[in-house]
């Protein structure tokens, strides 16, 4: 591979997305070694960890959220992002700008061993697209000398770029599910085995008590490296009501017995994440500086784009993108309250199980329609073949979209008074339809089309 010349923030991005034509994911202890030539950014940073299958970003936004309140300085390193590479990145609730993240990029760039590369050696090192984004991360962040750093992993967490760093101050595992099978199993126990891997001597964990199984596996690698690990389950919270775009719950905590929140969403499973992201704050040795009423405020200001976001009146947006995230999903749209009738928007990736996915969606009865559509995204299913799987439920009525804007605009035209849109699927559709709500022109056409009798 040839060396580039890159000076803008535009060139690097585009280098990224071309990274995995000519990289394939290397250890962690390959990566350990790049991140100590960088010079051990991490040792300077307090690291709370996240792993799981189902809402690990939401997790990081409430644990920030209530740190933030408390008065600490954090930064957030998550993954996906959905319309810009720079969402990945934030410092005291900011994304980083494109002059850091291009100098970020040309400091790791420059101390690759490019003679090596382009005679193409064995062994010859360079990042994989997540594990350059980390390394940007860890360039950026203690610059800014934040009081804690959040690490979100990407896929698995065993062998993750972020579990390459040398210590942290917890390790947290949210709800596991089967997904990612390829790569990380095919049972429950399997997976659960590849997210305990961000377990860490001396430093204590909480996990999602999601079955027997799972928390026999966090249980057992717990007491393997001599850790204390706590289990949070529904039995830690309680629902007390929705109202018009909030939820008002309970949850048990350590120190002040229940404290009453009230969640800015209407997704009922954010309060199992944040119920798990209190008990971790809690586990810190910060922990009992922590009062209520900064649970309270962290809590009612966290907001996580893309799940369950209203985008326009009446028009939620979801990251479902799997089985147990389309079950969640469903109960949510299940008990919203809603007194109308409700549409879905769907559309998926190729290495979902989406036939499971979509006998959930048309079996549940929730949704008068369901529109399918084609992503803009080269992993995504064609309408066609999502459209069979819907046809083989007599009871659902369904449609086919080409494109996304299409769609969008399709159902705003047909929409009844006192209808709900629901949109969910995949992130990349969410993405999608973030970037187009971001365009004046597509805006002007919605507003056409939603003004027509």
């Amino acid at each position: 591979m040839e060396r580039q010349r890159i000076t803008t923030f535009q060139q690097a991005a585009a280098y990224l997305d071309e990274t995995p034509r000519f990289t394939s994911k290397h250890t962690v202890e390959e990566t350990k070694a790049f991140l100590h030539r960088l010079g051990d950014p991490d040792r300077r940073m307090r690291i709370l960890h996240v792993a799981g299958t189902n809402g690990k970003g939401s997790v990081c936004a409430y644990l920030r959220g209530i740190l933030e309140a408390a008065g600490y300085r954090v930064a957030l390193f998550t993954s996906p992002h959905l319309v810009c590479i720079r969402e990945r990145f934030q410092v005291a609730g900011e994304m980083i700008s494109e002059e850091d993240f291009l100098r970020a990029f040309r400091h790791i760039y420059n101390m690759l061993d490019w003679g090596a590369l382009e005679r193409e050696e064995e062994g010859a090192y360079h990042p994989t697209y997540f594990e350059y984004l980390f390394f940007i991360a860890m360039v950026l962040f203690p610059e800014r000398n934040p009081d804690f750093c959040i690490l979100e992993t990407g896929v698995g967490g065993r062998l993750d770029a972020t579990n390459s760093v040398s210590r942290k101050e917890i390790s947290v595992i949210t709800h596991i599910s089967k997904d990612h099978v390829n790569v990380l199993g095919d049972t429950l126990e399997q997976i659960a085995y590849e997210k305990a891997g961000i377990f860490a001597p001396k430093t204590p964990a909480v996990f999602w008590d999601t079955c027997p199984e799972t928390t026999a596996v966090f249980l057992r690698r717990a007491e393997e490296l001599g850790i204390s690990a706590h289990s949070v389950s529904k039995n830690d919270y309680s629902f007390s009501k929705f109202k018009r775009k909030t939820i008002d719950f309970c949850v048990s905590t350590r120190y002040y017995r229940y404290v009453t929140l009230s969640l800015r969403t209407i997704a009922a499973y954010q309060m199992e994440n944040c119920a798990l992201a209190i008990r971790a704050i809690e586990l810190l040795e910060v922990g009992r500086t922590i009062r209520p009423e900064h649970i309270r405020e962290g809590v009612a200001r966290t907001f996580w784009a893309g799940r369950m976001e209203e985008v326009l009146p009446e028009v939620y947006v979801d990251g479902a993108h799997n089985e147990d995230g389309i079950r969640a999903f469903l109960e949510t749209v299940a008990a919203d309250g809603h007194p109308g009738a409700r549409t879905l928007l769907f559309a998926v990736a190729k290495d979902k199980d989406y036939e499971r996915m979509a006998e959930e969606l048309a079996g549940s009865g929730l949704f008068c329609r369901i529109a399918v559509t084609h992503m803009r995204s080269s992993r995504a299913v064609e309408a066609g073949e999502l459209g069979r799987m819907f046809q083989k439920h007599p009871d659902c009525v369904f449609e086919e979209y080409g494109d996304v804007p299409g769609a969008l605009l399709g159902l705003l035209e047909k929409r009844g008074s006192g209808e709900r849109i629901y949109i969910a699927g995949s992130l990349y559709l969410v993405g999608e339809i973030k970037e187009l709500l971001d365009h004046d022109k597509f805006r002007r056409r919605i507003e056409e089309v939603s003004s027509q009798p």
